[in-house]
């Protein structure tokens, strides 16, 4: 007698067993089949995850970098900003002292011009 209960000697009762073979039969080629692509479907997100830990990794460094380049370009801005208004004073306060040249000179010329 076979677990379903079949008796093998009995020509009819083979006769209907056979059906039943088939079936489980059929059902471990699903079962197989489903198998394979739980099984393919796990390496396909192994390996995403490997991607997206490679990407996160790649990820953070750029980030890192990013910022570093940021502080120094802000670093670069201030500089020029105060570089620029120096340089503004240095112009304003050379033509104040152009024009206190040029008033100067002009008094010593009248100093120096015999009076009439």
């Amino acid at each position: 007698q076979c677990r379903l209960g079949c008796h093998p000697e009995s020509n009819s009762s083979v006769t209907r067993c056979l059906p039943v073979r088939a079936g489980i039969e059929e059902l471990r080629e699903k079962r197989e089949e489903l198998n394979r692509s739980v099984a393919a479907d796990e390496e396909e997100k192994a390996k995403i995850q490997n991607d997206l830990r490679i990407l996160t990794e790649r990820l953070a460094r750029i980030n890192d970098n990013l910022a570093r380049k940021i502080a120094s370009r802000n670093e670069y801005d201030k500089t020029i900003q105060e570089t620029e208004a120096a340089y503004a004073k240095i112009m304003e306060s050379s033509q104040t002292l152009l024009h206190v040249l040029k008033r100067e000179s002009v008094n010593l010329q009248k100093k120096k011009a015999p009076s009439a």
